[in-house]
Parts: C-alpha cells; structure tokens; sequence
C-alpha cells in the first residue's frame, strides 16, 4: 500500500508519475521523501549511487530511479532502530 509522505493516507495510484499529486492533500509524490531509495545516512541522501543530486527532496522531480516506498517496505525509524539497540544489548 501506498502512503502519502505527508499526510499518511494511502493512496490507490499503481505508479506515480511526474506531476502526480496527493488527492487528499495535493503535495506531489514523485519525490525523494516518497522513494524507496531515499536514505539520510547516504550521499546525497540516496542509496542509488548513479542518482543526479536533488537540492529539494520534497518537491517533485525527474530522477529516473524513483521507486515509490510502499509501506509494506517501510519501516518506522524509531522501531527499527529499538530493535536494534535490544539486539545490542540483550542478556544471553
């Protein structure tokens, strides 16, 4: 399923193109804070190494790399990094 990066409603469209917009807030999707490969840890935060640079990430954009991030894919940051931090120091 498909989540509105703003709004957090999902969305119904297969692939989002461009110009494509949120119907519930009207932000545009095609943007880094939308795609799969968008990582804050990385260069130009992207884990795509071939990506053009992207000064706005959440203003629509030409990248040819963009993968919508469907929520099934994605995970909450602070979930993800609790389990870690339990990984690291759980009792044997």
């Amino acid at each position: 399923m498909k989540l509105c990066n703003k709004c957090n409603k999902p969305l119904t469209i297969e692939k989002v193109l461009f110009r494509d917009e949120c119907p519930h807030c009207g932000i545009d999707l095609h943007v880094c804070l939308n795609c799969l490969f968008y990582d804050e840890g990385k260069a130009n935060r992207c884990r795509e190494s071939q990506a053009d640079y992207v000064k706005d990430r959440d203003r629509a954009n030409y990248c040819d790399y963009f993968r919508f991030n469907d929520a099934e894919t994605k995970k909450p940051e602070k979930q993800e990094a609790e389990k870690l931090w339990k990984e690291l120091f759980k009792k044997s």
